[in-house]
């Protein structure tokens, strides 16, 4: 009561009111003094009552360990990134890893070595994620752990004139290496990730989709959940490799095992993006991802592969028609560089398109100078919504903000600061926006007639807004922030209502 109830449910799309009971939604009414009397009432004092926001694309535990890792985003130079990390090497114990996150190296005039690293901190191993993920800086202590084998299938392994290693690996191999030699044991992980619960609830975050599965997400999970401290739902994806190891999880309420994840390309900002000019990295072919889509159906799981080029996305596309069954919940993450003429192809398809909005905000300046001869293609969020494709929203995190409202912002202003939009043509309307973090989650997790929207008898997972976003977009959308985070009936944000 006093406030508003965004229901997203087109037959009762706005409350005034909304009845609990335990751990679901009991009834959404248009006047307050219609509830149960002797119910506990709490004045929403002008705030707004959403469906739960879900992060369909998270790699949570990278994330939660990203969160004490050194941050090395925004650095403007080599000289900048190095200069943090001689002031992190200072306090790192002897025999340690030093890791950390956010390079990117596009406008450095110089570019990362191990030489750069080793004479700043001279043996101490080291590993750098970039931004992106794709690409891994290492010193030349961190090399020696892998003793020269870091060649790989989907792979790059940059070298210098004398064909010696430059400190810098690509895709498969990055992926191998860090996972191998450099990543956080499993206690340190575990307890990053009971860390972090409480910013994701901040973020008004109540459920995520986590793409982490090759690196242990599901047992972690499966830990903090036997432990009573999961307070997020988590649609919990496996990595191919790992399809055959493990049935589909379905029937718990707060961790469920249901999709497989697989890779075509690499990124905009690693230059391994597959491309119709021939350019970038194939991970996975596209008979490969047919075969994998044949084999995840058959084992009961639904598919999300990667891609972010053009190629990629025609390739991805192509499996899809020749191997998915229709309804099968399939999607493309990230969806980033799609030629006009497949747009429709998503739709023919059914094919969701799982888009972090916040990657056009950031990486437009990228884009422009990578692609200028594709930005026709580039992030077209609304052509895709226009074709009739269901858009889920995501982050990426750690690539980005775990920040839903972030995401929200981006995909409707097209910015994320003073500058202009960027492309505004593909800006989406705020309530198609609002719907690919709340309703698309459901519908991809087949959680559609429980989550989603605010209706008798769904799960009482609520955001609560200090204002209704929907009220006068954009303006109302760009000045909002969370209140309050529910899951399950229970306040995992507290406000002290």
């Amino acid at each position: 009561m006093g406030g508003s109830v965004r229901t997203l449910d087109p037959e009762r799309p706005l409350g005034r009111a909304l009845v609990l009971e335990g751990d679901r939604i009991a009834a959404v009414l248009d006047d307050a003094a219609d509830a149960p009397a002797g119910a506990r009432r709490i004045d929403l004092a002008g705030a707004c009552v959403l469906p739960g926001l879900v992060d369909a694309h998270v790699h949570f535990p990278s994330w939660a360990l990203a969160r004490r890792e050194l941050r090395l985003f925004g650095c403007r130079s080599l000289a900048e990134a190095v200069e943090r990390v001689q002031t992190a090497a200072q306090t790192v114990p002897g025999g340690a890893w030093l890791r950390g996150r956010g390079w990117r190296d596009e406008s450095w005039s110089e570019k990362p070595t191990r030489q750069a690293l080793d004479r700043v901190a001279p043996g101490v191993r080291i590993a750098l994620r970039a931004h992106d993920g794709h690409s891994l800086w290492l010193s030349s202590a961190a090399l020696a752990a892998a003793g020269g084998d870091l060649a790989v299938p989907g792979g790059v392994v940059e070298t210098d004139d004398a064909g010696e290693p430059t400190g810098i690996l690509r895709e498969e191999s990055a992926w191998r290496f860090y996972d191998a030699h450099a990543g956080a044991s499993y206690a340190e992980t575990l307890d990053a990730m009971r860390a972090g619960l409480p910013a994701a609830a901040a973020a008004g975050v109540t459920g995520v989709h986590d793409k982490d599965g090759g690196r242990g997400a599901p047992e972690l999970f499966a830990e903090l959940r036997d432990a009573g401290e999961l307070t997020l739902r988590v649609w919990q994806s496996l990595p191919a490799d790992r399809l055959g190891a493990i049935a589909p999880q379905l029937d718990d309420p707060m961790l469920r095992v249901g999709y497989v994840k697989a890779f075509m390309d690499g990124t905009l900002g690693s230059s391994t993006a597959r491309l119709l000019d021939g350019s970038g990295v194939e991970i996975t072919s596209s008979a490969r991802l047919a075969d994998l889509i044949r084999k995840a159906e058959s084992a009961g799981f639904a598919l999300a592969v990667h891609a972010i080029g053009d190629q990629a996305n025609r390739d991805a596309l192509d499996a899809f028609a020749a191997a998915a069954t229709p309804g099968a919940r399939h999607r493309i993450e990230h969806a980033q560089c799609i030629a006009p003429v497949d747009v429709e192809r998503f739709a023919a398809l059914g094919i969701a398109a799982s888009v972090q909005y916040t990657h056009a905000t950031s990486d437009r300046d990228l884009a422009e100078r990578l692609w200028a001869a594709r930005l026709d293609r580039a992030y077209p969020y609304r052509s895709l919504l226009t074709a009739g494709v269901r858009l889920a929203g995501g982050s990426d995190a750690p690539v980005e903000e775990l920040d839903p409202l972030a995401g929200l912002r981006a995909a409707v202003l097209r910015t994320d600061s003073e500058r202009p939009p960027w492309r505004p043509e593909q800006a989406i309307p705020a309530e198609a926006a609002l719907e690919s973090f709340t309703v698309a989650p459901a519908w991809l997790s087949f959680a559609e007639h429980r989550r989603g929207r605010l209706r008798a008898g769904f799960d009482a997972d609520l955001t609560v807004l200090d204002r209704d976003p929907l009220a006068d977009p954009p303006v109302s959308l760009a000045a909002a922030h969370v209140v309050a985070t529910m899951v399950a009936g229970t306040w995992v944000r507290d406000p002290g209502w």
